[in-house]
């Protein structure tokens, strides 16, 4: 993509939105409003996606066939319930750069990496360790302490976590490649996150996964503020497994339900230990009540239980919107969006601040974190109260996320003159 002239002025974020390309899918989402009415400048989405406005309509549909069918809205209705997660599979897969059977709607984020964990961290004295960021998410650091506990492992020695050198705020990949190489042979399972929710950082997940299953890792990914931020291949790059969850980018309503992904190679691998529950029984016997389990092919055969339908409604009525915008011209303006960001603040003189997240925009996605030395945290309170929602990460962290789909540049501009006028 050829780089753009960036300029200073509103004029020219009126202009860039004029010929955004994608700028009417602004309207198609709710925006928070302000005391006077007014919509705020939103740029949280890496925290809570907005809600599309056909959300309530994908709702009530299930709540009406609910009312008028009751329990034969699981073989009747406009979308049987029965295989409801099934309408969101083929359109999860391309946002994910999946097979469709690779994929499945269900749970929630952290209750699928305990799921996955239990069929691919299978630790042995030899090779028992897991690799994290020392700056990941603490639920997941929660995760992968209380399965090295539950298999006899001190984390204290088993938890490998990676942290930037000193000085730094970022992890660099030869560092990632190097650990791998060196400790590989004790490793079990390598879980980062797609993109770190501190820092903003995006991992080079392709490389990663190739080190480590040249060592025999196992190798995954927590994709929450990954999926449908990024461009992902997680068949082709040979990911064993990943979740995420679908509040963030994926605009699916707060507590959505979460998505999960298995390559094909272990999805089909009827050997492999799994906790069981009857929603992923073969389908064709379920019924039967039978006393064994048989699971379904493909990711669906870790599901437990039947899903929520109306969280995935909410959910179809984003992934509808993500289908027809397409992730790829999602990304070409997400990184237009944000590089315009980081240029106005980098514009601004003050020494009160700086830009934590990789300048390379193949090394993160919509979200910059702004490290402020002093009144940080006033400074969000403040940004709020004048209608700017970002969000605030103890102990000095500002994220900012300008969304592809609801964002404009005159958001950013907006977002900028307000943070520049509070650090003076």
């Amino acid at each position: 993509m050829a780089s753009i002239l960036y300029e200073t002025t509103e004029h020219f974020a009126a202009e860039m939105d004029a010929r955004d390309p994608l700028a009417e899918f602004r309207q198609r989402f709710y925006f928070p409003k302000t005391a006077d009415g007014s919509a705020c400048v939103y740029l949280c989405g890496h925290s809570l996606g907005l809600q599309p406005k056909t959300a309530r309509e994908y709702v009530e549909s299930e709540l009406k066939d609910w009312e008028l069918l009751g329990v034969e809205g699981h073989f009747r209705g406009t979308h049987p319930w029965l295989r409801y997660h099934r309408l969101l599979s083929e359109q999860t897969a391309r946002l994910v750069g999946a097979k469709p059977a690779e994929v499945v709607v269900m749970n929630s984020l952290t209750v699928n990496l305990h799921l996955m964990m239990v069929s691919f961290y299978r630790p042995t004295t030899q090779r028992h360790k897991i690799v994290i960021e020392g700056s990941a998410f603490p639920s997941d650091q929660y995760a992968m302490k209380s399965q090295l506990l539950y298999h006899g492992f001190d984390p204290a020695n088993a938890l490998v976590e990676l942290q930037p050198r000193s000085g730094e705020a970022i992890l660099r990949e030869e560092d990632i490649l190097a650990l791998i190489e060196t400790e590989g042979s004790s490793i079990a399972l390598i879980m980062l996150g797609g993109v770190n929710y501190s820092s903003g950082q995006g991992f080079d997940m392709a490389a990663i996964a190739k080190a480590g299953h040249d060592m025999g890792c196992m190798v995954a990914f927590d994709l929450a503020h990954a999926a449908g931020n990024l461009l992902l291949k997680l068949h082709e790059w040979d990911v064993d497994f990943a979740a995420w969850c679908s509040y963030k980018y994926l605009n699916g309503g707060p507590g959505c339900v979460g998505g999960c992904f298995v390559h094909e190679r272990h999805a089909n691998d009827g050997t492999l230990p799994r906790f069981a529950g009857w929603w992923g029984h073969d389908e064709t016997t379920r019924f039967k009540m039978g006393p064994d389990f048989h699971a379904i092919p493909g990711a669906e055969g870790w599901q437990l239980s039947n899903p929520s339908i109306l969280s995935m409604a909410a959910l179809r009525a984003s992934m509808d919107i993500f289908d027809e915008a397409g992730i790829d011209r999602l990304r070409t303006k997400s990184i237009s969006l944000t590089g315009y960001l980081e240029f106005l603040l980098d514009r601004n003189p003050s020494k009160q601040f700086e830009i934590l997240t990789p300048r390379d925009s193949q090394r993160r996605g919509a979200q910059l974190s702004v490290r402020i030395k002093s009144g940080g945290r006033s400074i969000c309170d403040r940004l709020i109260e004048e209608g700017v929602i970002c969000d605030w990460r103890e102990p000095d962290i500002l994220r900012v996320s300008p969304v592809p789909f609801y964002n404009s540049y005159q958001d950013v501009y907006h977002f900028v003159q307000c943070f520049s006028a509070m650090l003076h």
